[in-house]
């Protein structure tokens, strides 16, 4: 793991960021969980058909409602040989008593009559998506090793990878050391992956993804002294938490982040936006939210919530570089040429750091 703090680069092993976290450090996580979201079916004729599934549309577009279906759910999907599967028309499972049916462009219809639920019908008939650029089939050890050792809510199709170098061991080690911890939710989508093409970066189509707060969340952010996010994706949603806290004290109520809220609206201060989520929370009975987030985090970006961020290394052009590039500064090139010259490994699998500005 390399180390960025107060301008200076240092290398450890991941165990002793226990040590390198600040006193009175939050350490926020994303305690999603990565879904077997490829699933491979057949049409009557033998030819198969993979679809992958993106996000929920009924019965509801809540993941974790949506995994406890007992009969039918519909999804919107990506599918691969899609000239071969027209509209209604309906492709079936081997041994499960499972039909899928297209039901519009990008939408699929799953029907079955078993009596499971449906993450009972992904656990048999799903893959677990590794991403792209790891070009290579799913293993046996991916169901397991492509999870945090603290996922719990199902509905991501990429895993929240910071977390993977997290063990039980270590986590009770910061606790341990007086370090807080907290746990939230943002369902990755298979948009992370998505790399900026337009000439100008604000031009670039975001992606929309899930998120749940709990009212002990907005609680212990708002008194945090060091918020450390573990994960682009924890950062990306208490920052749009930030943000949502902005529109209610602008008279919005619903919990959608567009892309250019963060350079549009006129900010407040972290406390009074924490504050007025808080109270929404209070009067309307709620002990956790869900909300939308597209929040585009690029240089010019003034962080409101976080003050570190632990991350693995990223594809150039991707969002996600960008987003480390507004934190740390002009100092990004220095991180990204140092872990080049140490032989870090990138992306998914690969190596960690500690951004500490």
């Amino acid at each position: 793991m390399l180390c960025y703090s107060k301008n200076a680069i240092s290398h450890h092993k991941f165990g002793e960021i226990t040590d390198l976290l600040p006193e009175k450090s939050l350490l926020v996580f994303n305690d999603t969980r990565v879904i077997p979201a490829r699933v491979i079916l057949k049409k009557e004729t033998g030819a198969r058909i993979e679809i992958f599934l993106l996000e929920p549309t009924l019965p509801s577009t809540v993941h974790e409602a949506v995994m406890k279906a007992h009969s039918s759910c519909t999804w919107k999907c990506m599918i691969g040989n899609a000239r071969k599967w027209k509209r209604n028309i309906s492709l079936f499972h081997e041994t499960l008593q499972l039909k899928a049916t297209r039901t519009a462009q990008d939408e699929v219809t799953f029907e079955w009559r078993s009596g499971l639920t449906f993450s009972d019908i992904l656990t048999e008939a799903g893959k677990i998506p590794l991403p792209p650029y790891l070009n290579r089939e799913t293993e046996d050890s991916d169901e397991e090793r492509y999870q945090t050792v603290y996922s719990k809510m199902d509905g991501a199709v990429a895993a929240p990878t910071a977390g993977l170098h997290f063990t039980d061991q270590i986590i009770d080690s910061i606790e341990k050391r007086g370090i807080r911890t907290d746990y939230l939710t943002l369902h990755v989508s298979a948009g992370t992956f998505q790399p900026v093409k337009s000439e100008k970066i604000s031009e670039h189509d975001m992606h929309n993804e899930q998120i749940w707060v709990s009212l002990e969340n907005v609680r212990n952010i708002l008194e945090g002294e060091k918020i450390i996010a573990v994960g682009t994706t924890a950062m990306r949603t208490m920052e749009s938490l930030y943000w949502f806290g902005v529109k209610l004290l602008n008279g919005y109520s619903d919990f959608f982040i567009e892309k250019s809220d963060a350079y549009t609206l006129k900010p407040s201060s972290k406390k009074q936006s924490l504050e007025a989520v808080y109270d929404h929370m209070k009067k309307s009975g709620l002990s956790k939210i869900g909300g939308q987030t597209e929040i585009f985090i690029y240089p010019g970006y003034k962080f409101r919530i976080c003050q570190g961020l632990v991350t693995n290394y990223h594809l150039p052009g991707s969002t996600l570089i960008l987003l480390v590039a507004a934190f740390v500064g002009d100092d990004w090139k220095l991180i990204y040429n140092e872990a080049l010259k140490s032989n870090y490994r990138f992306l998914s699998y690969g190596d960690s750091s500690l951004l500490l500005p």
